[in-house]
């Protein structure tokens, strides 16, 4: 499914949320740089909820796993129809699963979504969701981390917030969303402002001289020494 991103101008990025607790939308994102674009209009939030597609009087969205086990399946009758609704024919967003299981988010990934038209984000709850769903729906799973959730909302919200602040005109400056960790392999450097010394601890030289090269040399220099110390594992993917 192609993300649309030759349509991204046409019109502002969109998120749809399909949850149990479309409540917690936007939660965070209406804060802050995340808050602010989205009063202007420079993204879109569309949680809804999957239960108007539950079954019977109790709008019933879950059921026992086949084979047994403990825990409850979001039923795949329930929520395909959930994501017929929000993402009909043509719609060329990508529809993600928040999933520990997932593929792991990183930040190409999120600029790559972040360039696209927006995203339809299904938040899982319980043990998990029918498999024949995936499959059916084609919804690429993504994890925000190798530890467990009460369900895909947080990790929705992070997602969303990592692609909505390199939106045009979320941020301040353009280099603000070019000059951080993971952008270029690496952790990002140490920062320092005013005063100039604080409890015996100065500004590094440096950085005071006005020598722009060798402020650049610093920088990378001290990206290597904290990812070499910190997650290696960015170098080793790095190697050939």
């Amino acid at each position: 499914m192609s993300d649309g991103s030759d349509s991204a101008a046409a019109a502002p990025w969109r998120a749809t949320v399909l949850t149990l607790y479309p409540e917690m939308f936007p939660g965070p994102l209406g804060l802050s740089l995340s808050g602010d674009a989205l009063a202007r209009g420079a993204w879109c939030l569309e949680p809804r909820q999957i239960r108007e597609h539950g079954l019977g009087r109790h709008r019933n969205v879950d059921d026992t796993p086949a084979g047994g086990g403990a825990g409850m399946v979001l039923r795949c009758d329930v929520l395909g129809p959930a994501i017929d609704a929000a993402s009909p024919e043509g719609d060329l967003r990508p529809r993600l699963l928040m999933s520990p299981r997932g593929k792991p988010l990183t930040q190409a990934r999120v600029r790559a979504l972040s360039e696209g038209l927006g995203a339809v984000i299904v938040c899982g709850r319980f043990e998990g969701v029918d498999e024949r769903v995936i499959e059916g729906r084609g919804l690429e799973e993504v994890s925000i981390g190798d530890y467990i959730l009460s369900g895909g909302e947080i990790g929705a919200l992070v997602l969303i917030d990592a692609c909505v602040r390199l939106l045009p005109g979320v941020m301040g400056k353009h280099e603000s969303g070019v000059e951080e960790s993971f952008e270029g392999g690496l952790l990002e450097y140490p920062h320092y402002t005013r005063p100039r010394e604080w409890e015996g601890r100065a500004i590094p030289d440096v950085l005071m001289g006005g020598n722009h090269a060798a402020i650049a040399r610093w920088r990378h220099e001290q990206s290597l020494v904290l990812t070499r110390a910190r997650r290696p594992d960015l170098l080793a993917e790095e190697a050939p």
